[in-house]
């Protein structure tokens, strides 16, 4: 059986990916998480996986890293990992890199806490492209494979690479469009991405570095996480 870590489900966007997918998929894993600050576990884990960043993947022998690495592990032994159809497989591949890679400002400026409300300081122009881009890409895939996923009837890697985006949606009160909005409140009611909000509530460890970041772009003007 696999084993996945993870980090805070709170903050990490990129444990969230590979973990939603493999629930999505019902591909049985253990999950290991390591808090951050715990330095004993973190030290343990980068005798496993030399990089030291989440998520990494455990297959018997085999240490995969990165989430793109992961979920390309993944898709050469399970089915449905990606789109069967070639022409939605291309998009989803170039759609999910181009997450992976990009959109920077949104990253920088709306990182992923997911039982907080923040309202932004600033909305500077890169921050608008960004969140433009998003709404015309979730847009076009939505349109041009009929929904209601990015690559047609079912989840396939390309809507768990852009989960994290949906808490940001909620977090910042971002809005993509009249079909990006409902893409992202229905990537919110998946039972998978409910299971992982859930637990991310019920987190009491902060990490300052974090905390630190999101207040120095915003206001937080709730906090709904347990105390």
């Amino acid at each position: 059986m696999y084993t996945l870590y993870i980090a805070n489900r709170n903050y990490s966007s990129w444990s969230l990916r590979p973990w939603v997918l493999m629930r999505e998929l019902r591909l049985p894993f253990t999950e290991q998480l390591l808090a951050f600050g715990d330095e004993p576990r973190w030290q343990e884990y980068r005798r496993l996986v030399t990089s030291a960043k989440v998520p990494g993947l455990i297959d018997g022998d085999t240490v995969v890293w990165d989430s793109l690495a992961i979920v390309e592990y993944l898709g050469e032994r399970h089915a449905g990992v990606w789109p069967a159809n070639g022409v939605a497989r291309a998009w989803a591949r170039s759609a999910a890199a181009e997450m992976h890679s990009g959109f920077t400002e949104l990253r920088s400026r709306c990182a992923m806490s997911c039982g907080i409300r923040v309202r932004l300081r600033e909305f500077p122009a890169a921050l608008e492209r960004d969140i433009g881009r998003l709404g015309a890409l979730w847009t076009d895939g939505l349109r041009r494979f009929g929904g209601p996923f990015l690559a047609g009837d079912a989840f396939t890697a390309v809507d768990a690479f852009f989960a994290p985006i949906a808490f940001r949606v909620q977090t910042y009160g971002l809005t993509l469009g009249h079909l990006g909005d409902t893409y992202a409140s229905q990537l919110l009611q998946l039972e998978s991405m409910r299971e992982w909000y859930v637990a991310a509530l019920a987190e009491t460890t902060r990490d300052v570095p974090h905390e630190a970041e999101i207040r120095a772009m915003g206001t937080v003007t709730e906090d709904l996480r347990a105390q």
